[in-house]
């Protein structure tokens, strides 16, 4: 694992922490997978992470990119 940061889910006015982590491997070309917190927007996630890092001026590495969510029954 690359990086670990603590998040949280928010269920009405419940929130639950969430643990964020990255891994970068090698690859050939740029590949995303997100898991954990099987949710409609967590698939939709991978287009609204790159286009933050390409608005923020970071490069989108030729690598593949895991993202786990845990825990994932939130």
């Amino acid at each position: 694992m690359l990086f670990c940061v603590q998040s949280a889910a928010v269920f009405g006015i419940e929130a639950y922490p969430v643990a964020v982590e990255v891994d970068l491997s090698s690859g050939q070309k740029l590949n995303f997978l997100t898991v954990g917190l099987p949710d409609p927007a967590v698939r939709e996630s991978k287009e609204r992470v790159k286009a933050a890092l390409r608005n923020c001026g970071y490069p989108l590495p030729a690598q593949h990119i895991t993202i786990n969510l845990a825990p994932a029954d939130v």
